[in-house]
C-alpha cells in the first residue's frame, strides 16, 4: 500500500485540546450535521449518552429519530442498520462492550461484510460498528475482550483502531464517509486521554505513521498499546537504547510499506499488543514483517500481548496486559551482538 500523507481538509485549522470520548462525540455530531442520512443507534446512547458519554448530547441536539437507544438485542441491532444501509442511510451503531458484540457476529460475517460482494457492488454497506475494546478500566468478563481477530480476518470489513484523540477524531469521519463496512474500535481506558485535536485535519483509513523516531529497534503498536510502546521508548532511551515506535491505527487495509520501511531502517522489531497472541493480529504482523524484512533483520521478530488465557479479573488484570517491562524484556533479547 502506498503511504497515504494526513492532510488538512479545509485551509483553515480548528485546534483544540480534548479527551479521546469527547473527540468520538464530536466526530459523531460533525458527521450528523453534515449528513441528514447519518443516524447513531444501540444501547443507552440517547438520553443517557453511553457508558462512557460518547453519544451525550446528540438525542438533544438531532433528536431521537437521529440517536435513539434499542432493546438488549445486539443481533437485532446490527440486522436493523443492514435494512437501513440497505435503504440509504448510514448507520453508525454501538456495540457497548467489546464481548457485547458476539451476539451481533453472524450478521457482521454474513451480510455486512458480504453485502456488496454478494450484489456485485449494487448494494453496499456504509456501516460504522463502534466497539469499546480492551481492558485497563477495572472491568469485569464481557467487558474488556481485544476481538480485533475475529473482524480483521473477516474480507469485506475494514478495521480501525485509534490511539489518540486526533486519529479517533479523523478516522471516525472517514469510517462515516466511506462506502463499505467499517469497525471501529474504541480503546476504552484511552477514553480519557488529551491530546490536540485539528478538526480539518484528514486521517486515511489504511494509513499507519511512525510517531517516534528510533535507530536500534522498531516497535509495532495499534490502539491500546501505543502508549506502552512509548513509554517503553522513553524507558529505553534513558538505557542507551533509540527505539522507534510505530502506530498503525488500521488493521484492514494494512500498511505494509510504511511498516517495512521503519523496520528495515532498524533491523528489529517488537509487536505489542494485548490481545492473546495466539492466531491474532500481532501472529500476521509478525509475519508478514518476517517474510518482508528478512533479509534486513538482525533477529527474530518479537511479540509482547496478553496470554492465551480468558481476560483476567479486575485485581489481576495488570498481571495480563502488556506493560514497559515485559516490552524491555523482549527488546533486550534481540540480538545486540549482531
Amino acid at each position: 500500500m502506498t503511504m497515504i500523507q494526513d492532510r488538512p481538509m479545509a485551509a483553515s485549522a480548528n485546534r483544540e485540546t480534548m479527551t479521546m470520548a469527547t473527540a468520538v462525540n464530536r466526530a459523531l455530531g460533525d458527521a450528523m450535521a453534515d449528513d441528514d442520512t447519518v443516524l447513531v443507534f444501540g444501547e443507552d446512547v440517547g438520553a443517557l449518552g453511553g457508558v462512557f458519554r460518547v453519544t451525550d448530547g446528540l438525542t438533544a441536539r438531532f433528536g431521537e429519530r437521529r440517536c435513539f437507544d434499542t432493546p438488549l438485542a445486539e443481533a437485532g441491532i446490527m440486522g436493523m442498520a443492514v435494512g437501513m444501509a440497505m435503504n440509504g442511510m448510514r448507520p453508525v451503531v454501538e456495540m457497548q462492550f467489546d464481548a457485547f458484540a458476539y451476539p451481533a457476529f453472524e450478521q457482521v460475517v454474513s451480510h455486512v461484510a458480504k453485502m456488496g460482494n454478494r450484489t456485485r457492488g449494487r448494494v453496499r454497506m456504509p456501516i460504522v460498528i463502534r466497539i469499546p475494546y480492551g481492558g485497563g478500566i477495572g472491568g469485569v468478563e464481557h467487558h474488556c475482550d481485544s476481538s480485533e481477530s475475529y473482524y480483521v480476518h473477516t474480507p469485506g470489513l475494514l478495521v480501525v483502531a485509534p490511539a489518540t484523540p486526533q486519529d479517533a477524531y479523523s478516522l471516525l469521519r472517514s469510517a462515516i464517509r466511506s462506502p463499505d463496512p467499517v469497525v471501529f474500535l474504541e480503546p476504552k481506558k484511552l477514553y480519557w486521554a488529551k491530546g490536540e485535536v485539528d478538526t480539518s485535519l484528514e486521517v486515511p483509513i489504511g494509513a499507519a505513521h511512525v510517531i517516534r523516531a528510533g535507530t536500534d529497534a522498531t516497535l509495532i503498536a495499534y490502539g491500546t498499546s501505543v502508549p506502552i510502546a512509548l513509554a517503553a521508548a522513553d524507558a529505553a532511551e534513558e538505557e542507551g537504547r533509540s527505539l522507534q515506535v510505530v502506530d498503525l491505527r488500521s488493521l484492514t487495509p494494512y500498511d505494509d510499506a510504511t511498516v517495512d520501511a521503519a523496520v528495515r531502517s532498524t533491523g528489529r522489531a517488537v509487536v505489542i499488543a494485548e490481545a492473546p497472541g495466539f492466531a491474532s493480529v500481532s501472529s500476521e504482523i509478525a509475519a508478514r514483517v518476517s517474510e518482508r524484512c528478512f533479509s534486513w533483520l538482525e533477529a527474530p521478530v518479537r511479540r509482547v500481548t496478553g496470554f492465551d488465557i480468558p481476560f483476567a479479573p479486575p485485581k489481576l488484570e495488570r498481571y495480563y496486559l502488556p506493560d514497559v517491562d515485559r516490552v524491555l524484556d523482549a527488546v533486550d533479547t534481540l540480538n545486540w551482538d549482531a
